[in-house]
This record gives structure tokens, sequence and C-alpha cells, in this order.
């Protein structure tokens, strides 16, 4: 069935899998494909197994060799990529819109109909290995994961999306296999789209390519929250720098006060060169070349923090700043002219994202394997601006609460 809401139409195959589409006008059409299936899926033995299949889709399915897989976006000239977060994998794609069809026929095959070669697999294996090291290589983004690992203790939210070299190491074709037919549902796919195509002929051509695919009897088992407790660690590392990253647990996706957190944020150390971190931090002492903050919103929680990078000799200080920011986002309520400023940098700040229409089609996926629905601009500006300054204090008690603070630091040797 058809329908239609503000700017989007949305339409449900019978096997579940669900379709939302936005026409637009012009030569570049995008098209993604996100399934409900990430890192937080995997059991102990199978860390890093959801990243290895979106890397393995591209290596060859009952009808094509790898080299087929690729060339079949990229000989037309289109963008081909992929990604795993927690939660989801993700296939999106950017082309001419003439392309449409091509696009949606090869998504449906390497979702569906990927061999995974052990011999490619081998190689594969190779390649996860240096992204890890590369990745350890790079302190600044290390400690962001080992932060997750660190509040989500014992939970699979706390998995590395790599994975570790001893399960990358294991991994054969049945592990995969074995996944993919556990989690590769399509009443856990969403196919978004932006671009030149009307709705009808959509419609028919993900039917086509996607409907004969049926769901299997397996329920999706992810655990339930874990119970959060405050903690502090810290190690050394050869690093020049010391990293530190500060935060707290925070709302799920779908929170009413998930808006209330995204303002407070960008107040306190958004992408705008006045953040407060910014301002009073790097500006003001110059301790960091490196000071933001982060909201990262799951289905069933979240979390939020500081990151930081500094000299070891100012490491304490530093952080004891961060301390009082966080303290007067608790204790001082925003005038009506700041707060009126700080919904005007966020709302143009999401504007300015929502430019890019495969960041859109990405967007309204993830939304819509949430929801069940997409909130449009005007919804989310509609709530930004009802954003009250009490509610930045209450929502600022709870989530930097002093006492429900962690800390995770990377000392910096100097060397």
């Amino acid at each position: 069935m058809l329908k239609r809401t503000d700017n989007y139409e949305y339409y449900r195959l019978k096997n579940g899998l669900r379709l939302v589409h936005r026409f637009q006008p012009g030569g570049v059409s995008h098209l993604a494909v996100m399934l409900n299936a990430g890192a937080r899926d995997e059991s102990l033995n199978e860390e890093g197994v959801a990243h290895m299949i979106e890397h393995m889709m591209f290596k060859g399915t009952k009808k094509r060799k790898a080299w087929q897989v690729i060339s079949r976006m990229e000989n037309v000239g289109c963008d081909l990529n992929a990604y795993t977060t927690k939660e989801e994998t993700c296939i999106h794609a950017s082309f001419l819109h003439p392309h449409y069809g091509r696009a949606v026929e090869l998504f449906a095959d390497i979702c569906f109909n990927s061999v995974f070669p052990q011999q490619e697999l081998e190689k594969e294996k190779e390649v996860i290995l240096d992204e890890i090291h590369s990745y350890r290589d790079n302190p600044g983004e290390e400690i962001v994961d080992e932060f997750e690992n660190l509040i989500f203790k014992n939970h699979q939210l706390g998995h590395n999306i790599l994975g570790n070299t001893e399960t990358v190491k294991n991994f054969d074709r049945e592990t995969l296999i074995a996944f993919t037919e556990k989690n590769y549902r399509p009443s856990e796919i969403v196919i978004s789209s932006v671009g030149n195509i009307t709705f009808p002929r959509l419609v028919r051509l993900v039917e086509s390519h996607f409907a004969d695919h049926q769901n299997n009897h397996m329920f999706m088992n992810r655990s339930a929250k874990h119970a959060y407790k405050a903690t502090n660690h810290s190690e050394t590392r050869e690093n020049f720098l010391s990293h530190c990253i500060i935060g707290n647990i925070a709302f799920q996706y779908n929170h009413p006060s998930k808006v209330v957190l995204a303002l407070l944020n960008n107040v306190l150390g958004g992408p705008g060169l006045n953040s407060r971190l910014n301002l009073n931090i790097r500006e003001k002492y110059g301790f960091t070349y490196s000071i933001d903050s982060q909201y990262n919103a799951y289905s069933d929680t979240g979390w939020f923090g500081v990151y930081l990078g500094t000299d070891a000799a100012t490491l304490e200080k530093a952080v004891s700043l961060v301390h009082k920011e966080l303290k007067k986002l608790r204790q001082d309520s925003l005038g009506s002219l700041q707060l009126a400023r700080a919904k005007q940098q966020l709302i143009v700040q999401m504007a300015i994202g929502n430019e890019s229409g495969l960041q859109e089609a990405l967007g309204i996926a993830r939304n819509h394997l949430t929801y069940d629905k997409v909130e449009t601009f005007a919804q989310l500006e509609h709530q930004i601006q009802n954003v009250s300054a009490s509610q930045l204090l209450d929502v600022a008690n709870e989530v930097f609460s002093e006492g429900h603070l962690s800390t995770l630091i990377f000392h910096g040797t100097n060397a």
C-alpha cells in the first residue's frame, strides 16, 4: 500500500521490507539499504563479523565475481559504499537517475546472494587486521571505542565494530553465513531513496528484486540495558599527547529528551567555533588543539562524552575546566537571547547537513528503521524551538551529574 506523509512516500512489501522515498529532481540520485544488524548483535566469538560481512558482500555473489560486483555501479560512474555501526549495516550508492534499476538489482544480489568465498575471506582478514592496527595508531579514535567498552562493560554495545585480532583470524564462511541467515531478514530492512524517480516505478523495482526473499523464524535477541556504574580508568600509552573522555550514559534514539540533549551538546561542544569548550578551553588557554562533545543515541540507550587531547602537563587543568563548564550548565540557566541563538545555530547546522541528498537518504533510513516513520526537518525544527531553558537545566543535571560521570584517560609519555 502506497502512503504519503509530508514530502515522503512509504511502501511496505508483504515480507515486511519497508521503502521510503523523497522525489528530488535533478541528475544525481541516492539509494540506501539499511539492515537492522550490527556489532551489538554479535556473540563473543563473533566480534567483528558484522563489519567483515560488510566487506565480504562485495566479494562475489551466486551470479557475480568480485570484480563484477564492484564494476556494476562503478562502470557507470556511480559511487558505491557501505558502513557498519553498533546497530546497522548499510549499503549505499549515488548515481545518475537512469541507473536506479541497476542499483536496486545489485543491492538485492549482494544482500541475499553473497557467497563469501574462503579465498577472498582470507585476503580480507589481512585488510581488516591492518585496519585494526591503523585504528590503534590513532588514540583519538581508539579512546572513543574504549570509552564505550568502559560504560557498556560486559555488554554487546561495548564491542569494537572492527572486532579483535583473535576473532577476525578465526572467521570462516560458516560464521558469516550463520550471522546473515539469522539477522538479514526483509522485515528488518529499510530501503531509502532521494532522487529523480516516480514512487510507483521505484516500488515496482523493489518488488521485482526484494519481494521473493522471505523472513526466517528467528527473532532479534538484543540484550536488555545493563546496570551502569560510573567508572574512572587511566592507562599509560606511548603517545606524545594525553587523551581523555568524560561522559555518561544518555537517552535512547526515540527518548522525548533527545532533542534537548542534542541542543545542550551543541552549546557545550558542538562543531561551532563558539562552543563553550572551544572558547573557554582551547581559545582562552590554548590547552588543547582538539576538544568537543558528542551525543550518540542507540535504540534502547545512548551516551554523552567530552573528548580532549592535550599535553600531559596541562591535562589536569584541562579536565578541571571541562568540569567547570559542565557545572555551569547544571547551575546557570541560559538567557532568552542565548537560548534563541543556540536554537538557531543547531537548526541551521541541520539544514546544511540536509542539503546532502546522500546524508538525507541515510538519515531517513535510520529514522524509518527506528520509528517506522520519518521525522521531517519541519518537525525537528518545531521540537528544537519548543525547548525551554528549564528543560536544558533538567537534562544537564541528569546527564552531567558529577557523581554519574565516567572518565577514561590515555596518559601520554611526552617522549
